[in-house]
């Protein structure tokens, strides 16, 4: 058997957060020692509150454990075809939960939202999205694919992640970085998202999930043979040992895959 993803459990969501923060701090110091910034997927849902109970912490650990917003690059791993103030928004969400939270003089990272011109045409607002990925990680045909420093992810109760779903044609591509999708089971319909082999490209790929209502879910995940083709078993194959999972303890009971003590 191949190199395996990290599953980590806590008692809480708080006690989570605050090793969360502590992966995240190595993965943006990892960052800066390679390139001099943190390039960062972020997912929406209850991701973006649990992110911002760690980082929003005051630091206690000296130069290592500071976090320093001014030099993050900050993608969405997917993004809804809405306005920017719309409740269904990943930018709203993270916007509402993280980003007006930081204190002034901490810095601010740059975003990248979607092109709000595109909101009728979720190809060309792919398209787009792509081409801002371009320009941050270098020309297409230069690069494969782009090496983000950290993926920030959630799971879904059908096992989905970003807006890769179950079963879905848009698990095949293998060229696009960035892909459309008008049929999403999970509404709204019209998303784009970043395509699967851009996921497991990443450095670091970490998931968080809480609440007993994803226990079903991750032990179909990481127990049986089905769950790893749903696209987080999916991600956990092809990301292997780069893959770390935050969850609580109710979402992993029952759960048979083996935990890791600590970081």
């Amino acid at each position: 058997m191949g190199k395996q993803p990290n599953l980590y459990a806590f008692d809480d969501v708080s006690a989570l957060a605050k090793t969360l923060r502590t992966y995240v701090v190595q993965c943006q110091n990892a960052g800066f020692e390679r390139h001099g910034l943190f390039k960062v997927a972020v997912s929406g849902g209850s991701l973006p509150a649990t992110l911002a109970q760690g980082l929003l912490e005051p630091s206690q650990g000296g130069s290592e454990d500071v976090v320093d917003f001014a030099k993050w690059e900050i993608f969405f791993a997917d993004e809804r075809a809405v306005p920017l103030d719309h409740a269904d928004s990943n930018y709203k969400v993270l916007k509402d939960e993280l980003l007006d939270k930081i204190p002034k003089g901490a810095g601010q990272p740059k975003v990248h939202p979607i092109d709000l011109k595109c909101l009728d045409d979720v190809q060309e607002m792919a398209d787009q999205y792509q081409e801002s990925l371009m320009q941050s990680f270098a020309a297409k045909d230069s690069v494969k694919l782009p090496i983000f420093d950290l993926l920030l992810l959630g799971c879904g109760p059908d096992g989905h992640t970003c807006s890769l779903f179950p079963n879905h044609e848009l698990l095949r591509e293998s060229d696009a970085w960035v892909a459309p999708i008008e049929d999403s089971p999970k509404p709204p319909p019209k998303r784009i998202t970043l395509s699967l082999p851009v996921v497991t490209h990443g450095i670091k790929i970490a998931f968080v999930a809480t609440g007993a209502g994803k226990k079903d879910i991750l032990k179909q995940i990481f127990d049986t043979e089905e769950g790893r083709s749903l696209p987080c078993g999916l991600v956990n194959e092809g990301g292997a040992d780069k893959v770390s999972w935050f969850t609580d303890n109710g979402a992993i009971e029952g759960v048979g895959f083996p935990r890791r003590g600590s970081l």
